[in-house]
């Protein structure tokens, strides 16, 4: 594409076309951009228009497309073609930094976010002028200009929070401390010098603390892995500098709107993080301003209000109190009882209080209220802060805490008796308080792990948690419902099995409460207890003890999900899934409804799939229907088949890229199950499985293997009889695949099915072409996992076809080929295959090799036959040589950027571990001695006299224990 005139012209249009609402001129014009942005120019185009175009919507459109085709095309993958040139590479970089300080806020943003794509991908090697270019317009003082430039620091240099350490990113680090710590505190003090000038100006102001708040996130993230010498030499200038902009209070920062946090909230609940982080890592160096900096944040707690918009200031500034009272040495500023008393008083109790936005968020936001109290991510609310600072002060207090604690417990009940309708977040609060006293330790899996022993949790639950659950009216107080189906989930490792069993029944209930977090909370209570295990790792709620409530319970469930704001949601959908798994053959009797309830919910929720766990564990409960009832009765999978493949049909039609690799998934699992055909239906979708269309999206690749080896396991012969002007196709999607480092392994998959099964007439023509096409791949890049594949695969073509037929297929490709295979790849490599059945096909492999391949007793190959026989024996006796050489580690994981549906393996779709060699051979060292004795009975004298010539000591001794244990001898 030229930087034309028309072209920009082209472009405005079909940018304009992508904001319309309407989907038939929209999608074309989507489909057309993505048709162009491989040309040449098409980035310099999306610039030149952001730069020039008059209209502003045009601009902000091109900088949003210009933006996200950096992230889908700026990392170079391996064995995939580089899908920006270089020269636009180059003219990007030359032009992007001046082009996004020059640009308005709302372009701004996406060219800062575009250039931290950059960044991370080609700073500091590729981009070394970088920093200096940012730099240099600290000194323009333009503050438009010097937060963009902020900004954009921000948004690189902001993964240094939770990278690991590695002596690259230590490098990196000390590259950009160089270049950029003198300057940013130079900017620090002349921006804090320049809010004292024009402490009355409000716009000013505005600007200035934009860019105080940046520098503080770039604090944060500079110090993050370790403290930085020019740091340590400057925390007087920054740490008292933090330290009065936290007691700062100026009247025209000061905001009216109570849910939007401010200027200033902003900055002070950043500096509080800066504290906390310098408290918890480098405390030694800390201690002299740490103090004050208590005493600043304990009057910040006690002045500021119960607002949302201070929610992010509080939590984060309980959160420095927390992590500085579990230090050992600040212990003596909490030792007093009258502090412990006050912290309890004036910051813990009033934090945990069920406020009007809480309640607000739990009836009108409820997705949001769960994900932020079931989930953690409230990490920022006061009610978490508050907890993690119970359980600090519980590290070194614990009896004096839980004894102040008690009294509010116990006074907030008595309030909420007198009247509960009124008081009823009295009674929340308290078990709030409750809960977080009583929790030391917690994890996702298991709920609570370690216990306060100054809380009876039993007594507690059978006093106070149980009553509400066992009311008659499942919507009254839903927030008490809530909270004690809650307390059921965090405790359920304290809580006695028998007041578990009592609770099932309550929790299947309150599946039918109106109120979305309640009915999400009891889904998410049951689906939990079903994974606890008992003793002898089986579950500790058993099938039989659920037989009482089978069909209440999978009714709640499935009437849970025709609930308003319910009907994808993933809580209930796991408890479906893990109701299934649990129950197992209960479940049989109502499987023609649940499969025609699932059916129907995958059409809907396939028209948009918007909630891909949701989706996952919808998948899930449609293999466990199959597998459950097919284990019960194989023949009805024709019905299974029947309910499913109207909707499978329209999802592949329909290209539904996010279930497509699931329905290969479900297809594999139900093809399996068949006897030994392939029906009709199957046999009319096999072409158009080898589309290469199919095959571009990394995510269809496993499930999509599978299911042609499922196709190969039952129909081989089917397929070289009706289909054997598709077989090229097949071998053409194993090409594809052996050539990325990536998928190598999905091609062998498909090449070891295709040997095994395919009759072998139907492949001979392109045997010869195989192996070539391995030697290639082999010369151009040969990597440990290729070389494992490779042998795993020359050794199951030795035992389908016979060693013969395998030297004389490398010999026909290059004489002596064998003998180098053998020496370089075999003998010296074997050691490397891991896994039992890929060890075992090995060992048969080699055995045929060294005793039913003539060529081995009598030509140059003859003195390879001991070796090779040293390596088998290595093979069985020595450990798995797991070495890999070191530019190989991050081969396997494929790292896709931008959004492509990954494959998402479904656990109840497993496939069972398939052994060929299972039926021929069982012990494969007793099969050694045997063909050995087998081949001396041929050749009398020859194999002792070349065992004893060259095989070490200690093979000879393992080979002797074989022979004795096959009860044979060599002649």
């Amino acid at each position: 594409m030229e930087l034309s005139d028309a072209n920009l012209q082209t472009l405005t249009e079909y940018l304009k076309k992508t904001l319309d609402p309407d989907p038939s001129i929209r999608r074309p014009a989507e489909k057309f951009l993505e048709s162009v942005e491989g040309s040449q120019n098409y980035p310099l185009l999306l610039l030149t228009l952001l730069e020039k175009s008059q209209d502003n919507v045009i601009k902000v459109c091109a900088s949003v497309t210009f933006k996200n085709y950096i992230k889908r095309n700026w990392r170079i993958i391996e064995d995939e073609p580089n899908k920006i040139c270089e020269t636009d590479r180059i003219a990007i970089k030359g032009n992007i930094i001046h082009l996004m300080l020059s640009s308005p806020e709302q372009i701004q943003k996406q060219l800062s976010d575009a250039i931290s794509i950059i960044g991370r991908e080609d700073f500091p090697q590729k981009w070394p002028d970088l920093l200096t270019e940012m730099v240099n317009r600290f000194q323009s003082g333009d503050f438009h200009v010097i937060n963009g430039v902020l900004r954009t620091a921000h948004s690189l240099f902001k993964r240094y929070r939770h990278e690991f350490k590695s002596n690259e990113l230590w490098t990196e680090i000390k590259l950009v401390l160089d270049a950029f710590a003198q300057p940013l505190t130079n900017l620090f003090k002349a921006t804090i010098e320049l809010c004292s000038t024009h402490a009355n100006d409000a716009s000013a102001l505005k600007v200035l603390f934009s860019s105080l708040i940046q520098i503080a996130k770039l604090f944060y993230s500079l110090n993050f892995q370790d403290l930085p010498e020019f740091f340590e030499d400057h925390m007087e200038t920054w740490m008292t500098n933090f330290h009065s902009l936290l007691t700062l209070d100026n009247k025209l920062l000061q905001t009216d709107d109570e849910e939007e946090a401010g200027l200033l909230e902003l900055l002070k609940s950043q500096i509080c993080d800066n504290a906390a982080l310098y408290a918890q890592k480098y405390d030694e160096e800390f201690q002299p301003y740490l103090p004050r900096f208590v005493t600043a944040i304990w009057n910040l707690l006690v002045t500021t209000g119960q607002e949302v918009k201070y929610d992010l200031l509080v939590s984060n500034a309980i959160q420095f109190l927390a992590s500085v009272c579990e230090r050992p040495h600040y212990k003596h500023l909490f030792e007093d009882q009258n502090t412990l008393t006050s912290i309890c008083e004036k910051v813990i109790v009033p934090n945990m209080e069920f406020r009007a936005a809480d309640e607000e968020a739990f009836e009108d936001n409820s997705e949001e209220y769960i994900r932020r109290d079931l989930e953690g991510s409230d990490i920022d609310t006061r009610r978490r802060a508050a907890c993690d600072l119970v359980r600090g002060l519980c590290k070194f207090f614990e009896g004096p805490v839980t004894g102040i604690f008690s009294g509010y417990v116990n006074s907030m009940l008595q309030e909420y008796a007198k009247n509960p309708s009124v008081n009823w977040k009295h009674k929340d609060a308290a078990i709030y308080l409750v809960t977080s006293l009583a929790s030391k330790a917690q994890t996702q899996k298991h709920g609570i792990t370690q216990a306060n022993e100054f809380v009876n949790l039993t007594e507690f639950f059978v006093n106070h948690i149980q009553p509400d659950l066992k009311s008659a009216n499942v919507n009254e107080f839903p927030v008490l419902k809530a909270d004690g189906i809650k307390y059921i989930m965090i405790f359920r490792n304290q809580v006695p099995k028998e007041q578990l069993l009592v609770s099932i029944p309550l929790l299947i209930n309150h599946l039918q409460a109106e109120s979305i977090v309640v009915h999400t909370y009891a889904a998410h209570a049951l689906e939990r207890l079903f994974t606890m295990r008992g003793t002898n790792n089986a579950t500790l709620i058993t099938a039989a003890e659920m037989a009482p409530f089978v069909e209440v319970l999978l009714t709640n469930l499935f009437k849970a999900l025709t609930f308003p704001g319910s009907s994808e949601n993933e809580y209930i959908m796991k408890a479906v899934m893990r109701s299934f798994s649990l129950l197992q053959e209960a479940i049989i009797p109502y499987i023609p409804s649940l499969i025609a309830q699932l059916t129907q919910k995958l059409l809907a929720v396939s028209k948009n799939p918007s909630k891909p766990h949701f989706n996952h564990y919808m998948f899930e409960s449609i293999c466990l229907s199959i597998r459950i009832t097919c284990k019960a009765n194989p023949a009805a999978v024709g019905s299974f088949e029947e309910a499913l493949f109207m909707v499978f049909t329209e999802i592949l039609q329909n290209d539904v890229q996010e279930f497509i690799p699931y329905v290969f998934q479900v297809m594999s699992l139900l093809l399996e199950m068949h006897k030994n055909d392939i029906p009709s239906s199957y046999m009319a979708l096999f072409p158009h499985l080898l589309q290469p269309v199919l095959w571009e999206r990394t995510g269809n690749i496993p499930p999509l293997v599978r299911l042609l080896q499922a196709y190969l396991e039952k129909g081989a012969s089917t397929i070289a009889s009706a289909a054997a002007d598709k077989i090229p196709g097949l071998l053409g999607v194993f090409q594809k695949l052996i050539a990325s480092k990536a998928n190598d392994h999905q091609g062998f998959y498909l090449l070891n099915s295709i040997i095994e099964h395919m009759p072998p007439e139907s492949v001979d023509q392109y045997r010869k072409q195989i192996f070539i096409l391995l030697f290639q791949r082999l010369q151009n890049s040969k990597t440990t996992k290729f070389i494992k594949s490779f042998l795993v695969f020359i050794n199951l073509y030795c035992v389908k076809y016979g060693a013969l037929a395998l030297q004389e297929i490398f010999d026909s490709i290059q004489p002596k080929m064998f003998g180098m295979v053998l020496e370089k790849i075999i003998i010296p490599e074997i050691q490397k295959v891991s896994g039992q059945v890929e060890k075992k096909i090995c060992a048969v492999g080699i055995t045929k090799i060294l005793t039913e391949c003539p060529p081995m007793m009598d030509t140059e190959y003859t003195k390879l036959w001991t070796p090779l026989l040293q390596a088998l024996i290595g093979l069985f006796e020595l450990p798995e040589d797991d070495t890999i050489p070191d530019e190989e580690h991050f081969i396997d994981i494929e790292d896709t950027p931008g959004y492509q549906t990954a494959f998402s393996q479904l656990a109840f779709a497993g496939k069972k571990e398939h052994d060929p060699v299972g039926q021929m051979v069982n012990n494969p060292k007793i099969h050694l001695a045997q063909s050995l004795h087998k081949l001396s009975t041929a050749c009398p004298g020859r194999v002792p006299s070349m065992l004893s010539t060259s095989l070490n000591a200690e093979a000879l001794q393992y080979l002797q224990g074989y022979l004795q244990a096959a009860s044979v001898t060599l002649l």
